[in-house]
Order: structure tokens, then sequence, then C-alpha cells
């Protein structure tokens, strides 16, 4: 009788060891795949690689093909940072991790930017899919088309958060390819992994790596990714010197472990990058349309065939304007030739588009015929010399004793300036046509502006560049 109490005790504890052990072998079971890749950011050489090609779930990594997208659209103008954004049912409705966005209100992307970047925000991811391609399911097909001109030969996106969808997959190797994209193509946006706080417009968000980025020397992102399916996923980076490393890690049993998995892989990443190595940025990739492209540069969902359209941040050749006739008996220079010539220098990335236009110009001037003077004309007075020629005027046009012009903005560079000044030109030869272009340097940037017009004149440029979006102001000296 007194052993029993013992015999009860010796009983419960091996049902707890077999509960536990139950326990363990249910959750092995449940544990994603691990794959991971290190790699040498500069070259793209891969350092350390298991089961890297792979295709296991990515989570929330998907959210840096979404940016990526974003910024790429940015940058050919297909939306702004400051588009007013309205949020959709379907956006409305994604579950967390999220904003908190409600049908119907109006954000601007730049905030939606932040909170998909750093506190990976499903609602954000999705309405900035469909901010720019009209519904997920078309942006979805961009974000494959642009993956695959990246060289993600094993990467299915079916959304833009990155949330557990029959299909949707990818590899560590994909991925490290992908980041090493959104680190070398876009630089000026990739601050935006790195924030530990930012401003979402309607909250304040909290990075979701901000534990590894704080403890890692040199460590500046990337981006991170949970679901119970893939386990927790992280791409990082970090740079030291000269030397930059990007390592993947997919099937993380816990944050903790995973943080340590990828610590590990970038020590391991520094100690076999050689300390000098010559940076090979990856290629720009193309523009990937789903559908045909409307004027207002958003998509059209009339299933229409794609387009890719190729963006290059170098001119690889420029094109010289041919040589054009001119009428025998007209010392003017025909405007269509001029707007032609400069349309072909500006499509091919002429940076020299002016020089171009200042040719054609003097070509049509060589290639007219002096006017024949009639020869049944008789002077009213052989006291009157004939004129030695055509006036030329070189002075500024002047309203009231002043010399008027517009200025469209400040520029980062010399060539935006010029560059933003000629496509004006272009669109606004009924009123600019005269004017001069002058890029002036300033300590914040370089103004471009055209000189040499009317007061009414150049308040009437300004109001039609303004009705069209640009922006635009008068400027005046005294004459």
């Amino acid at each position: 009788m007194k052993s029993r109490p013992g015999q009860l005790a010796l009983r419960w504890a091996f049902l707890c060891i077999c509960l536990i052990g139950v326990s363990f072998a249910g959750s092995k079971s449940h544990a994603a795949p691990y794959a991971a890749m290190v790699m040498d950011a500069r070259t793209g050489e891969v350092l350390h690689s298991r089961n890297a090609d792979t295709r296991l779930h990515p989570a929330s990594l998907t959210k840096m093909m979404t940016l990526y997208i974003a910024f790429q659209a940015i940058q050919r103008g297909e939306i702004t940072l400051d588009t007013e954004v309205t949020i959709t049912a379907n956006a409305a409705a994604e579950p967390p991790s999220k904003l908190g966005l409600r049908r119907g209100q109006t954000i601007k992307l730049r905030y939606l930017l932040r909170a998909a970047a750093v506190k990976s925000a499903n609602d954000a991811a999705t309405a900035i899919g469909e901010a720019i391609s009209g519904s997920e399911t078309a942006f979805a097909t961009r974000m494959n088309r642009t993956a695959a001109a990246m060289g993600m030969r094993n990467t299915t996106f079916r959304n833009a958060h990155g949330l557990t969808q029959n299909g949707h997959m990818s590899t560590a190797r994909d991925m490290s390819i992908l980041g090493r994209h959104v680190i070398y193509d876009y630089p000026q946006y990739y601050n935006l992994f790195s924030r530990r706080t930012a401003d979402a417009g309607i909250a304040t968000v909290r990075h979701t790596n901000r534990r590894w980025l704080n403890s890692y020397e040199g460590g500046d992102g990337v981006k991170t990714g949970y679901t119970r399916a893939a386990g927790f996923n992280l791409v990082a980076s970090a740079q030291r010197g000269q030397e930059r490393i990007i390592a993947t890690v997919f099937g993380g049993a816990s944050t903790a472990s995973r943080n340590v998995k990828v610590t590990e892989l970038m020590d391991l990443g520094f100690n076999r990058a050689p300390s000098r190595a010559t940076l090979r940025r990856p290629d720009m990739v193309a523009v990937a349309f789903p559908e045909t492209v409307q004027g207002n540069g958003q998509a059209a969902t009339n299933g229409g065939a794609g387009k890719t359209v190729r963006v290059s941040g170098s001119v690889s050749r420029s094109l010289r304007p041919k040589m054009r006739t001119v009428p025998d008996v007209s010392l003017a220079v025909n405007t269509s030739d001029i707007n032609s010539v400069l349309a072909e220098a500006l499509s091919a990335g002429a940076a020299e588009a002016q020089d171009a236009v200042a040719l054609a110009l003097a070509t049509a001037d060589a290639n007219a015929a002096p006017q024949v003077e009639p020869t049944n004309l008789v002077p009213a007075s052989a006291d009157i010399a004939p004129a030695a020629g055509p006036e030329i005027v070189t002075r500024i046009s002047t309203s009231g004793g002043r010399h008027w012009g517009v200025n469209i903005g400040r520029y980062g560079s010399r060539y935006q300036a010029e560059r933003v000044l000629l496509k004006v030109a272009l669109n606004e030869m009924s009123t600019l046509d005269g004017s001069v272009r002058r890029v002036v340097g300033r300590s914040g940037g370089f103004d471009a502006n055209f000189m040499g017009l009317s007061r009414e004149t150049a308040d009437l440029a300004c109001r039609r560049l303004i009705a069209r979006g640009t922006p635009c102001f008068m400027i005046g000296n005294e004459g």
C-alpha cells in the first residue's frame, strides 16, 4: 500500500515523456524543409548552397519583387510616390501582418512602400500591386515575367504578399538573385529595408528583422518571411568595407534560430569572399507588362498582347539624323522635321539630343537653295540702296522691360535637366517655340528653364504645363 503513490508518480512521468516525444515527433514531421545560399553580392558568385534549387514557399520574401516592380514603375513614370491609392475591398481584407487599411480610403504610395518593406504588411503589398497593374492577377503576371527576365528559373508568383497559395513557390537561389537586383538596380530606395521604424501614414511601423539588423555588423537588409508552410525565411545582406554578402535561409525553426543560422552563413561568406573584387552589377531587367499599356500608364485589362520595353541606364549608340531635303525656293526650316529629329534622338537615349537638333537646323540651311530674285521688279527710287540682307534679331523678346521665362523643376544632374527641357519642348511647341532652353546650376541641383518669353506667353505656357502635370512657375529679370 505504501508503494502505490510511487507507482502512480512513475506512471505519470512515463506518460509525460511519451506525450513530449509525440509532440517533438509531430513538430519535426511538420517542419518546413531547409535551404540556404550565400552569395558574393559584388559578383554574383555562389559561396555556399544547400538545397538552393528546391522549390519552397517564399512567404513574405515575395514582397521584394512587389517593391522592385514598384520602384521600376516609379522610375518609368507609371506612378509616383505621391499617387493617392484607393484601397479595394480585396486589399483591406488581407490577413495580418497588415497596416490596417480600410476599403475606400486613400493613401499615398510612399506609405504603402514603407509598410510593405518595414512591417511586411500584406494589405499594403496587395494595394501596391493593384495600383500599378489594376488587379492582383495582372500584377502577378508582371511579377512572373520580371522574375523570368532576372533568371529566376524556379519561381512562380500568385500574389503580391506571399501568403501560402497553391503554386506560389520559389528557391533560395532565386531569392538571392532577386535580393541582389533590389540592392543594385534601385540603390536610391534600398534604405527602406534597413529602417528600424517608418512613418506609414496611418501608423508608425517597426521592422520585422530589427533584432538581426541591430546585432550584426554591417547588416542593412533585406526581407523576412514567415508562414506555417514556409517556416522562418530571411534574405539578409551586409556590407563591410568593399565586401557585400547576401545570405538566404528557408525553413528556419524560429526567428532566433534563423537569425543564428544567417549569422553563421554571413560569417562564412565574409571569410570566403575575396577582399577585392570587380563589381559586376546585374543587368537591369526588362519592363514586363502583362497587358498593353495605355497612355496614362495604367495597364489595360483587355487581355491584349503584352509588350516589353527595355530600360537601359547607359547609351549604347547615338543616332545622327539623316540629311533632309528642303524645297529649293524656301529658306524656312520645317518644324515637323525638327520634331522628328528630336524625337528620334530622344528615343535612342542620346544625351546630345540638342546637338542633333542643331545639326538638323544646319543641314536644312545648308541644303536650302538661295531664293531667286524676281527680274521684273523696279526699285521705287534709285537713291534707296537695296537691303544688305535679312535682319537677324538676337535680343531675347521682352514685355514691359523684362525678360520672362518659366522654370519646370530642379534636377539632380545637368543631363536630367536638359533631357526634361527637350521633352517638354516637344510637347509644348505652340507656346515655347522660340524660347531659349537654359540649365542653371544651383546648390541644390540644376534648374531647367525656358527663357526669352513674353509675360503673357510665359503665363500661358505655365498654365498649360501645370494642366498636364508638369511643375512650372514664371521667372523674370530686369531687362
